[in-house]
């Protein structure tokens, strides 16, 4: 039995010895879906079993958010972001999507053939930046319910800077906080290679998501989400051997 990370847990206070001033604590995976909370003082053992629940687990268990964007150009401010996808990586259909009105009318004339999206489009259609910003901050919070939502990327830098540009220029905040996780980085370091063979079309079958790459933001964020999903994988199988 493996002990898992440290979760912060509400015990009720008539559940403890009443010496018990110093208990030793320890929290085990004891099943799939629970928790076993062992407490050691003196010569005395209890143990509780609690269902692996949202409620059980607190703000110090992370929970991993896959996001790609579309955008007009290479930088924001100059170019606007058009789409947003993501997905909670591991939890099937915990998904956001959303189409922006330009901010601008720049646009490279590439991007916009690669993402399929037209200007002209989403100046009618699309929300709102303030509103687009404001309804994925809300669905970060709510689907993370008191974990701490980390962004994942596949070259992160490129989504990051858009995504926390949009936040602090419409919000003023941003749920992720000022850091992001790259899958490629993370590649890199699971793997031993070079920097120039974390390319998706290098990264090895058994990592491969099972959707190609679209340029939809939702399908991407999912398709990079499974290959992050297959490297938290591997890595655990690789430190339990």
């Amino acid at each position: 039995m493996k002990a898992c990370r440290l979760l912060l847990l509400t015990l009720p206070i008539d559940c403890f010895p009443a010496r018990c001033v110093k208990p030793i604590v320890r929290i085990e995976n004891c099943a799939s879906k629970n928790f076993c909370i062992r407490l050691k003082h003196s010569s005395q053992h209890l143990e509780w079993v609690l269902p692996r629940t949202r409620q059980n687990v607190m703000v110090n268990e992370e929970v991993y958010v896959s996001v790609d964007i579309e955008a007009a150009g290479p930088i924001p401010g100059e170019y606007s972001m058009l789409s947003i996808g993501a997905s909670f990586i591991g939890e099937p259909g915990v998904t956001f999507y959303i189409e922006l009105k330009p901010i601008n009318g720049n646009a490279v004339a590439e991007a916009l053939t690669l993402n399929r999206l037209d200007l002209v489009v989403l100046a009618r259609d699309g929300e709102e930046p303030t509103v687009a910003m404001s309804q994925l901050r809300d669905w970060v919070k709510g689907a993370a319910a008191g974990r701490r939502p980390v962004f994942v990327g596949f070259n992160t830098g490129f989504d990051w800077s858009f995504v926390n540009w949009y936040f602090h220029k419409f919000l003023g905040e941003n749920p992720f906080g000022f850091a992001a996780l790259d899958i490629k980085s993370y590649y890199m370091g699971f793997s031993g290679c070079a920097w120039k063979q974390t390319t998706s079309s290098q990264i090895p079958g058994e990592f491969q998501p099972d959707r190609p790459n679209t340029h939809n933001a939702l399908d991407d964020a999912i398709a990079q989400g499974q290959i992050f999903a297959k490297l938290l994988g591997a890595r655990q199988q690789r430190r339990g051997s």
